[in-house]
């Protein structure tokens, strides 16, 4: 259970550096790097024997508008268009002083990681995500959250970025002020050590691997799958309660509806994207697929045994062969192929009838113009062809979007909007910018508040701790 003691003023701390950052994902690893490249003396604290976190099990992809990167596809964006994207899709409900703000910086900041610390971003082309006007995800080359990790650890290393691994943070020591004066984390074999800091990055992510606050605050969700990772506790939500914290959009989460049942493998929207529906284990459609891939997972959850056949063609399979995450899925013989439709649905134990008549419906979209039942157009260019390729597929929580609110320097407030003293927030720790449920998640905003936020929340806290 995370804590909170009022004994910071009293406390000897052996040990006190100016900062330190609770959590080694990509938001923790991105602050640390951005506190370091100021010249200030910082140490990140990981539970896990090797930092992963929620970055880990992600497709890496990070949203930025006005890169390099952009220009050379030339692809035309800016921060006022890709801000007005992410409030489009959570309906307003973001804090529109932190959405600009993470819009306005995100070009930089990936420009900051590549050309500085080496992490080899491109621009993912050939379809937009739901909600994105312009082509604005940068990605590593395998596309895999894991491969992101591995070259922040290496970019980490490099910068001579201190990362103390096996060491599980448990209690803040604060003063009446409510200033944080250190902590206390644990070993692996239960000792207890001490260390003293001017300013606490928060970059712990958010409470999905809790199903107390999941049954509290995302009832939707409680028993859901959860496919993220196991240690996002909530502790700085727990920290954050006992310090009078504001916690604002606890409802909000990111959900996925294509996950590979049983084989657990992330299944990019990009197959929904260029053409590709879902439909139940009768063999009928039941949405449209193009909203956002976030709300599709409680659709999903709600068809007979909460599962679903993601159906596409040859060209949306050749497609999905440059994602890592679709290879694993195929290797492990999630990925099924058809001549025909009567043997696609012979093979999914579906009614012809219905599978067909979905498909009629979608060529009649396609030739019309027109939208469909659901809302959904389609492209004449999309439409599909044998052979038909198919994949088993659930809803999941991924993580959760609500959090500690901060303010446009990553400083936690607490109830009366006021800055708490030297504590500091990102990533799935803060609220992020999805809105309050579970449909104005817009692909990369994770990543983004991570990312971004974190190397915003490691200057402020570097500036709190005197840098120069």
């Amino acid at each position: 259970m995370a804590e909170v003691r009022t004994d910071g003023a009293e406390l000897e701390f052996e040990l006190t550096l100016p900062v330190v950052v609770v959590g080694a994902g990509a938001c923790g690893l991105v602050a640390g790097l951005a506190i370091r490249s100021l010249g200030v003396e910082v140490v990140v604290l990981e539970r896990d024997a090797v930092p992963r976190g929620s970055t880990f099990m992600s497709s890496g992809f990070v949203p930025a508008a006005g890169t390099r990167f952009q220009r050379a596809a030339s692809v035309e964006d800016d921060a006022a268009r890709m801000a007005a994207d992410i409030q489009g899709k959570n309906h307003g409900q973001a804090d529109p002083a932190i959405v600009d703000t993470l819009a306005r910086r995100s070009g930089a900041v990936i420009e900051w990681l590549a050309d500085r610390h080496g992490v080899p971003f491109e621009l993912v082309e050939g379809f937009l995500y739901p909600g994105h006007s312009r082509l604005r995800m940068h990605c590593t080359p395998r596309r895999t959250g894991e491969e992101l990790m591995s070259c922040l650890l290496n970019a980490a290393e490099a910068a001579e970025l201190d990362v103390l691994t096996r060491a599980r943070v448990t209690t803040l020591h604060v003063d009446d002020r409510r200033r944080v004066r250190g902590l206390t984390y644990q070993r692996p074999d239960g000792v207890e050590e001490r260390l003293g800091c001017e300013a606490l990055v928060l970059a712990c992510n958010g409470y999905g691997g809790n199903p107390e606050l999941i049954a509290r605050h995302i009832p939707a969700m409680a028993g859901a799958l959860y496919f993220g990772h196991e240690g996002n506790r909530g502790e700085a939500v727990q920290w954050g309660e006992a310090l009078d914290a504001s916690l604002r959009d606890m409802g909000a989460y990111q959900g996925h509806g294509s996950l590979a049942w049983p084989h657990q493998t992330l299944i990019s929207w990009a197959v929904m994207m260029q053409g590709g529906v879902q439909v139940n284990l009768h063999g009928a459609r039941f949405s449209n697929e193009h909203l956002g891939y976030s709300e599709q997972a409680a659709k999903v959850n709600a068809q007979p045994e909460s599962q679903a056949w993601n159906l596409y063609d040859r060209r949306i399979h050749e497609q999905a062969l440059r994602f890592e995450d679709y290879r694993n899925a195929e290797a492990a013989g999630a990925v099924k192929r058809f001549d025909s439709l009567q043997a696609l649905a012979e093979g999914l134990a579906v009614p012809l009838e219905t599978v067909r008549g979905e498909f009629d419906a979608m060529a009649a979209a396609a030739d019309s113009g027109q939208a469909d039942r659901f809302g959904r157009t389609f492209e004449p260019a999309h439409r599909l062809a044998p052979p038909y390729f198919a994949i088993r597929v659930t809803g999941a929580l991924f993580h959760t979007q609500g959090g500690l609110e901060v303010d446009t320097d990553g400083r936690v407030l607490d109830r009366d909007r006021r800055p708490l003293p030297n504590l500091l927030a990102a990533g799935g720790a803060a609220r992020g910018v999805s809105g309050a449920g579970d449909d104005g998640y817009m692909s990369g905003n994770g990543l983004l508040s991570a990312v971004v936020l974190g190397a915003i929340a490691g200057e402020t806290a570097a500036a709190l701790a005197g840098a120069p």
